[in-house]
């Protein structure tokens, strides 16, 4: 187990358009997430988070700066990168005539898993996500909860060492909301690394470790959960003071 970071994020830009409709849409960011941890990536639309997702993913190029993948950079060497990271986004981009079966099966065979090895994997993740029942169902039948859980499936089928959420319990009732977390805990105990976006920041105080506060395309606060929750403020009054003070120092 190499001691690196799992990401490592220096300086990068991501600047859209060109001349006079030019738009920052993230300034200048660097970020270390360690193997192993729970880590909150917070901030209100239009942030910059799901930019930077991209960036790391390879769904957007980089303007400037350096993205490592437990040291593999993100743009030179992308096909292995990529097979580093699972990303749940938060649209569901499926097929949505496929199963929670077959939509793993695509995936694992777009990464080049042999069956004899994506079989028994697609199994334990089927088992792992309660979607034994549902396992044939077209994913356009299936409810919200269920829908999320088929695309965690999605995105572990490859056994990406980061896992990227992004959104993952959007429209998904209050019960099921808590099976997530609990399997999302399970996941991060037994060694992944998770990176969440999340607009409940119950959520985020539930589950992460360490947070970073993204605002008009720059980090403006970072540390432990224990940190931001100093003098008993819950992470959402923390967040809110944050993004407020940053708000008004932005609009003078």
């Amino acid at each position: 187990m190499s001691n690196n970071p799992i990401l490592q994020i220096t300086n990068l830009r991501k600047v859209y358009g060109q001349g006079e409709s030019q738009k920052v849409a993230v300034d200048n960011i660097s970020l270390t997430v360690q193997r192993g941890s729970f880590f909150g990536l917070l901030g209100p639309n239009g942030a910059g988070k799901s930019t930077t997702i991209h960036c790391i993913t390879g769904i957007s190029q980089p303007t400037s700066g350096e993205i490592l993948v437990d040291g593999i950079d993100v743009v030179k060497d992308y096909k292995l990168a990529r097979t580093k990271v699972g990303l749940s986004p938060q649209e569901f981009n499926v097929d949505i005539f496929a199963s929670p079966e077959k939509l793993m099966d695509y995936m694992g065979g777009y990464y080049g898993i042999p069956e004899s090895v994506r079989r028994p994997r697609i199994e334990e993740l089927i088992k792992r996500f309660d979607l034994t029942e549902h396992r044939k169902v077209k994913f356009q039948k299936l409810s919200g909860g269920l829908k999320r859980r088929a695309m965690l499936g999605r995105a572990l089928v490859h056994t990406p060492d980061l896992l990227i959420l992004d959104e993952p319990t959007a429209g998904v009732d209050v019960e099921q909301r808590r099976d997530l977390w609990a399997y999302l805990k399970e996941l991060n105990e037994s060694g992944k690394t998770i990176i969440l976006t999340s607009h409940y920041l119950e959520e985020i105080e539930y589950l992460c470790e360490e947070i970073a506060v993204i605002n008009h395309g720059k980090i403006v606060a970072q540390g432990t959960k224990a940190e931001f929750m100093q003098d008993g403020k819950s992470i959402e009054e923390r967040y809110l003071e944050i993004t407020r003070a940053d708000n008004q120092k932005n609009h003078g």
